[in-house]
């Protein structure tokens, strides 16, 4: 079950996630629920970051990252971890970090 709590978790994102604007509509998706982070391209060709807010919008932001994603991606599977809850957030905003 999830009720209110903020929570924290790490995301990757794999599949045909670079070159297809990822970043900017996960950025965008993130806003728009409310929730806080960060995304950034690694070197191994995936897309990762954290979401932080409450625990219901990271659920369905899980979700879109699971399978939506930007209109060109193509994702094959997205991995969770270190979720937990968090008193406060740690982040101020939903930042691309190059």
């Amino acid at each position: 079950m999830c009720n209110e709590d903020l929570i924290s978790v790490d995301y990757e994102v794999f599949g045909r996630v670079q070159g297809v604007f990822f970043r900017k509509y996960t950025q965008a998706e993130g806003k728009k629920l409310g929730l806080v982070g960060w995304v950034q391209n690694t070197g191994a060709g995936t897309v990762q970051g954290q979401l932080q807010g409450p625990c219901s919008k990271v659920k369905e932001m899980q979700e879109w990252l699971k399978s939506t994603g930007s209109p060109k991606s193509n994702i094959t599977k997205a991995e969770f971890k270190n979720k937990k809850t968090v008193d406060s957030l740690k982040h101020s905003s939903f930042n691309i970090v190059k």
